[in-house]
């Protein structure tokens, strides 16, 4: 016990002495780093580390055999590590002020509409692009959401991810036990933000993610359905730098109202919905999809094979 606290404090201490100094930097420097660490990862680590079968297997099953997987490989250890720096680099910096310099928006107007309206929202988005990003910017403009995420085991780091939330104007859910929270939070007209692109298990609803079955957390659709909330599918991508003088593209690829499924599978379709919407996305920058997750993992029918036996 002893032990683990020391190995905690020490990991904070850690921590928050790169904080100093990657908040020190200038934005450029931290590409740089970032593109030298993604080397580091991509090419010196040995592979089993860094989880480069896996990757390349479902970059292999989602895109084909017509891209260069390695090069996206080390292009996606490229945009990670940016995102860990520009979560750094932004605090106290990104402002409503200042926010015009780094971002432009796609679909704003639909959005606002939404979370204006009287109705709870639901953000739905997946590890892309700068997803911290995709989040904060609602805080930043007075719209609150409760953010469901697993809580850390340090629970040092976990005090400063919870005062993080807050700052930026969201509350932390845990993602352990959450659906009491996230229940109380939509009753009360509140809004929601979670990534919904990850193994779901056997027990998960299957719909098709790149034209394959992929296990999808069944717990979104129906907590929309039951609370009449709107499923906004968000992202916040980073441009290429002859795309204009903004870093980011803040978005909206999908409201889905979940009132107008009048289907005989309303859970299904909303689903498969927003899970298409996400898919379209990572499709338009694959090399900022985080492709080392085990999106697969789960297969039809494995759990019903093992009953019968």
């Amino acid at each position: 016990m002893i032990f683990r606290k020391c190995r905690h404090l020490l990991e904070f201490v850690v921590f928050r002495t790169l904080i100093c100094a990657i908040g020190a930097m200038p934005l450029w420097m931290i590409d740089r780093m970032a593109l030298l660490l993604a080397g580091l990862v991509h090419r010196i680590l040995p592979r089993r580390w860094t989880r480069y079968a896996i990757a390349r297997e479902n970059l292999r099953r989602a895109l084909g055999e017509s891209v260069n997987h390695d090069r996206l490989i080390g292009q996606m250890w490229q945009h990670l590590f940016c995102t860990v720096g520009e979560v750094i680099y932004f605090q106290g910096r990104l402002t409503r002020e200042s926010y015009r310099h780094w971002m432009r928006f796609q679909n704003r107007g639909e959005v606002v509409r939404s979370l204006c309206s009287d109705r709870p929202v639901i953000l739905i988005s997946g590890h892309l692009g700068n997803w911290e990003l995709a989040v904060w910017v609602f805080g930043l403009f007075g719209f609150p959401m409760g953010v469901v995420a697993r809580r850390l085991d340090n629970v040092w780091l976990n005090r400063y991810f919870q005062r993080f939330r807050r700052d930026t104007g969201h509350e932390l859910v845990d993602k352990q036990g959450a659906s009491s929270a996230m229940i109380d939070r939509l009753e009360s007209g509140g809004h929601l933000a979670l990534l919904g692109d990850q193994d779901a298990g056997p027990r998960g609803l299957f719909v098709d993610f790149f034209g394959h079955p992929a296990s999808t957390f069944k717990s979104i659709a129906l907590l929309a359905l039951r609370h009449q909330a709107l499923v906004c599918v968000g992202y916040a991508i980073r441009l290429d730098k002859t795309d204009g003088p903004e870093r980011f593209e803040v978005g909206c690829e999908e409201v889905i109202d979940s009132q107008t499924l009048d289907g005989s599978d309303p859970v299904g379709d909303l689903t498969r919905r927003y899970t298409a919407a996400l898919e379209r996305v990572v499709r338009r920058c694959p090399e900022q999809y985080f492709w080392v997750h085990r999106r697969w993992k789960s297969e039809p029918g494995r759990q019903q094979q093992r009953a019968a036996a």
